[in-house]
């Protein structure tokens, strides 16, 4: 794992940036109807990604750090079901972007937490 600085720094942070702008982008075409249901709930859990890895950046004990990532990768979880619903919902045509995106978030948050347990 990379020294770094700040949170920015983290090309796993970086990237769950990246979804994140993209879930506003997709979001802003989902009927008003949906502005406090799927709207909502699916930008909450995108930026819940990147809020807990930047939280969990500072925390100084390894088992901090990894129950915030921990949270950052039951919210990425989330964002996967609400992938599938917005396509089955047909808000969303073609998704195939953001699965892609979310997957190597996924892999990424996956594997930064395996190199802090195998430190522990």
């Amino acid at each position: 794992m990379e020294k770094t600085k700040k949170f920015e720094d983290l090309l796993v942070w970086k990237k769950g940036h990246v979804f994140v702008l993209m879930v506003y982008k997709l979001t802003k075409q989902f009927p008003k109807e949906e502005v406090y249901g799927l709207t909502s709930q699916f930008r909450r859990a995108a930026v819940s990604i990147t809020a807990n890895i930047a939280e969990g950046y500072k925390r100084l004990s390894n088992k901090e750090k990894l129950r915030f990532y921990n949270i950052a990768q039951a919210s990425l979880e989330e964002c996967r079901y609400f992938i599938i619903l917005a396509k089955d919902l047909k808000y969303a045509k073609n998704v195939d972007k953001e699965r892609e995106l979310i997957q190597e978030v996924s892999k990424m948050l996956n594997a930064y937490c395996r190199s802090i347990v195998s430190k522990s």
